[in-house]
């Protein structure tokens, strides 16, 4: 995490960082190559003729003469339109690591036949999302003012004069309420919903829900704690705002919740904790950050952690704040969860 810039970063940049997921860790330099775009033949972008309306979760309603043909999207949803069949011809946000693999948020897409026009914060190359000619720009939201998730606020308004926007709310609500909105946007680009790589992820979905569903019934004792790690902090999550916890909450899981007044100054998202605090709460399990900017649980080296119970006895799991919206993809979250609580001694 040596390029970690934190304190140069504004709120908003605190947000894309995991402040916005109840996590805080700030985002970590990566590189920016761009590749040729395409596709294969298992995908299918749409190919309907006719107009095109969608009404998004900020209730704008796009229109358009005919079905986006090129699609430019924040790659966790250009990751969930994938599951569904649907290609897009480029994506934004954390896309390739490092060392040149696919982010953890690019799901199953083959990012070499991608154009990646930024690769962090801060980063959109207005200049090559024109020459794509774009139909549509898909993002998520997660405020409750609209704000394009990942979109440059000094490019935004350069951005939106070439070509609508769509965006799909993963502020204050459960997990179910944007994949059902991704689930609607994939029909209306054309996607075959009735195929049965499609209907088995939905249900396979709903199967792990209702083995939360029992584990947490049948574990009450159980806690759980979410957390992200940076450099000198690390993040305790509220359980409200973030579309995983509140569902995982609803299905009867026990969280660990700092209080309403602590989380106020983070507008509610979560609570940062130095090092030597870390113990500050008794948790049975700790869901980490998976995203790749934060530190990972094998390598935090602070002696505090190491002493934590859920971690001496292995009940660490990963989180996915920013989850891909496709039911296929938010199977596993909720498998995970549910298996670490059947498991789980009580150590707290």
């Amino acid at each position: 995490m040596s390029n970690v810039r934190a304190a140069h970063l504004t709120r908003r940049g605190i947000l894309a960082a995991g402040g916005a997921l109840g996590l805080g860790a700030a985002l970590a330099a990566c590189g920016d190559d761009d590749a040729k775009s395409g596709s294969s033949d298992k995908e299918t972008t749409a190919a309907k003729s006719g107009p095109w309306t969608f009404k998004d979760d900020r209730g704008t309603t796009v229109k358009l003469d005919k079905v986006p043909a090129n699609i430019v999207a924040f790659v966790g949803v250009a990751a969930a339109l994938y599951d569904y069949g649907v290609s897009v011809k480029g994506v934004f946000g954390p896309t390739r690591t490092k060392a040149g693999k696919a982010d953890v948020q690019a799901g199953d897409m083959d990012i070499s036949k991608l154009t990646v026009l930024g690769n962090e914060w801060g980063q959109f190359n207005v200049e090559k999302y024109a020459a794509l000619a774009p139909d549509v720009l898909i993002t998520t939201l997660f405020d409750a003012a609209g704000t394009l998730w990942y979109v440059p606020d000094e490019s935004k308004d350069k951005i939106a004069k070439l070509a609508p926007s769509v965006g799909i709310s993963a502020y204050d609500r459960q997990l179910t309420v944007p994949l059902q909105r991704v689930w609607a946007l994939a029909e209306s680009l054309g996607a075959d919903m009735t195929a049965s790589k499609v209907t088995d992820a939905k249900k396979r979905f709903e199967d792990a829900s209702s083995r939360l569903r029992a584990a947490a019934k049948a574990h009450p004792d159980i806690t759980v704690m979410a957390g992200s790690a940076a450099q000198d902090l690390f993040y305790v999550s509220g359980s409200n705002l973030s579309v995983d916890l509140e569902y995982f909450k609803a299905l009867g899981v026990n969280f660990v919740e700092p209080s309403a007044s602590v989380l106020k100054a983070s507008g509610g998202w979560y609570e940062s904790l130095s090092w030597e605090n870390v113990d500050k709460y008794k948790a049975d399990i700790i869901m980490m950050d998976d995203r790749t900017a934060t530190i990972q649980p094998a390598d935090i080296t602070q002696a505090t952690w190491k002493k934590l119970p859920a971690v001496k006895a292995g009940q660490v799991i990963a989180r996915s704040p920013e989850p891909i919206f496709s039911y296929d993809k938010c199977v596993a979250m909720v498998e995970n969860l549910a298996k670490a609580i059947e498991t789980a001694k009580k150590v707290s």
